[in-house]
């Protein structure tokens, strides 16, 4: 719930803001329950602000009530987000901007090739096929453009990760150039998440493992737009019994809103922390209270996976 109405985009910001960012492509589930607890938590110990950002630029993928069952489920929990929620939908032309400004400077260009014709020419790379760079000298003859690509021209990338250590990627033989503007006319997630962070002047983005590759994309592109580039916490992704990362494409269920202590405790038993049994039963805000006054990161330092609790 927003208990802080009076702030806006234009109060002096903390000196640590972090943001929890979920897509309405379906509920919030346990493994969203995880990062959302972890990332609030953390700006909490700094005595900062924890932003809501609803990442919704994907209307084929975005499930009708969504939006209100995340909202409506993290005010059950007892989550208190600084300043109002930030959607991605009202941004569009910022993004469209953008997308001008690189172009116009050289530094992205229109694409023609098919996923299916980058994966028969690509070789792998960290994070899927390296684009081979077909249409970065100018579109094929005969073809017209689907896609905006972003060049990474050698770009090298190096940043510490609070829990995964430090990384160096060298984004061209590593990744190659990457899409910002789908086929479909859909801005990329990559650039809309970038811009946000830099635009809401996020600090440190605590968020799932399973977009560490992410992370040398966005600060690639927040070089490029002139943007601060956060510091940033990777946390282990949660998986299910059968090992597989617990999301709604792996059946994940939502989280059931008559047991949010429940849920929380054994949140931050997946995490590592070590609440008393006692208290599942307990207050909403007695849990609260001890979670703030025992969280404690470093447990997750190199960790990579956690188990979903018995």
């Amino acid at each position: 719930m927003n208990r802080d109405p009076g702030a806006s985009n234009s109060s002096p910001q903390p000196r640590y803001l972090g943001r929890f960012a979920p897509s309405p492509t379906g509920p919030l589930h346990f493994g969203s329950l995880v990062t959302a607890l972890a990332s609030y938590l953390e700006a909490r110990r700094h005595h900062g602000g924890w932003q809501l950002r609803i990442e919704n630029i994907d209307p084929p993928r975005e499930m009708p009530g969504a939006i209100d069952r995340i909202l409506h489920a993290l005010e059950l929990f007892g989550f208190e987000w600084t300043g109002p929620v930030v959607y991605q939908s009202t941004r569009l032309e910022a993004y469209q901007e953008a997308l001008m400004r690189l172009e116009q400077a050289g530094r992205a260009y229109p694409c023609a090739c098919t996923r299916r014709e980058v994966r028969q020419s690509a070789r792998e790379g960290l994070d899927g096929p390296v684009y081979p760079g077909t249409c970065r000298a100018g579109l094929p003859a005969g073809r017209e453009g689907r896609s905006i690509r972003v060049r990474t021209d050698g770009a090298e990338i190096e940043f510490a990760d609070r829990f995964q250590g430090a990384l160096a990627i060298d984004l061209e033989q590593d990744m190659g150039d990457f899409v910002v503007l789908r086929a479909d006319g859909h801005v990329a997630y990559h650039l809309a998440s970038a811009m946000d962070d830099g635009a809401q002047e996020i600090t440190h983005v605590v968020r799932g493992v399973d977009l560490l590759y992410s992370t040398p994309r966005h600060i690639h592109l927040m070089k490029l737009l002139g943007l601060q580039v956060p510091e940033y916490a990777h946390l282990p992704v949660v998986l299910n019994r059968q090992g597989q990362k617990l999301s709604k494409q792996t059946g994940a269920r939502e989280l059931d809103p008559d047991r949010p202590v429940a849920q929380l405790h054994t949140a931050l038993v997946a995490l590592g922390q070590r609440p008393p049994a006692k208290l599942k039963r307990a207050r909403l805000q007695e849990l609260w209270q001890w979670a703030e006054a025992h969280w404690d990161p470093a447990i997750l330092t190199g960790v990579r996976e956690l188990q979903l609790p018995e």
